[in-house]
């Protein structure tokens, strides 16, 4: 067990890449707080079915209220923070429009979710990692950050808003041993995925792996990352999406 006793808190967990990531790294050893917007019922209940403990609350990621709660919650019933996966996001939701005809509004919510989230729950989880003297924060930024996408400019620019966030806060956080790295999924079979479109229609053919990616191939990685092993790394961004993109 890799991760044995460490706390994690998880956003986005009710679903999808959230919740499989969240009953891996619980089957690690990890002691999770999941938390999402939607409820968590049933990623606590797969947790605990197989042994792990587990939280689970209600969270806007957008609300600096919220966030702050989600924070003292989790040592309230922990003692302690010890990583911090920032995996909420708002993609599912969206459809595929030209640039200009994307509402301002929805513009400023996924920016709201998608780039100050992460920012707020690092706000909010800070002041216990440093008093800790110890901390590890994985940010989920997308392999359309390095590629574009038709339809989706709101969402691809946020995603990179998340590799400058992390590349920012890797510099503030390093003197207080904290760790900030980012994981960068190519298209994966999930939830999200089947709302977007038809996943058994995306080529392939230009993956050298050959195949879809599934929530499985990120445990290794976010793993990594929250685990001791990656004590010196910090401020990268990691793809993960079968050689897709290289760089």
């Amino acid at each position: 067990m890799r991760l044995k006793d460490k706390v994690i808190i998880m956003t986005g967990a009710a679903q999808g890449l959230g919740k499989a990531l969240s009953i891996a790294l619980a089957k690690e050893g990890a002691k999770m707080m999941v938390a999402d917007i939607m409820d968590c019922g049933a990623t606590a209940k797969e947790i605990e079915a197989s042994g792990g403990e587990v939280k689970a609350l209600r969270t806007d990621v957008s609300s600096p209220e919220e966030t702050q709660k989600m924070a003292e919650e989790t040592v309230k019933a922990f003692g302690r923070v010890d990583v911090l996966v920032n995996c909420a996001a708002i993609v599912a939701a969206l459809k595929r429009k030209p640039f200009s005809e994307i509402d301002p509004a929805e513009w400023d919510k996924v920016m709201a979710v998608n780039v100050k989230g992460p920012w707020l729950c690092t706000k909010a989880v800070f002041p216990y990692m440093k008093s800790q003297g110890k901390g590890k924060i994985i940010n989920f930024s997308s392999e359309t950050f390095f590629t574009g996408s038709h339809g989706f400019v709101h969402y691809v620019a946020s995603k990179g808003g998340v590799v400058g966030v992390t590349r920012s806060l890797a510099i503030e956080l390093g003197p207080d041993n904290i760790t900030i790295n980012a994981v960068a999924p190519g298209y994966t079979e999930s939830e999200t995925a089947h709302a977007i479109g038809d996943a058994k229609k995306y080529d392939v053919s230009r993956t050298p792996l050959g195949r879809l990616e599934q929530p499985q191939d990120l445990f290794g990685a976010v793993i990594f990352f929250a685990s001791d092993d990656s004590d010196f790394i910090t401020g990268q961004t990691l793809l993960v999406d079968g050689g897709r993109f290289m760089h």
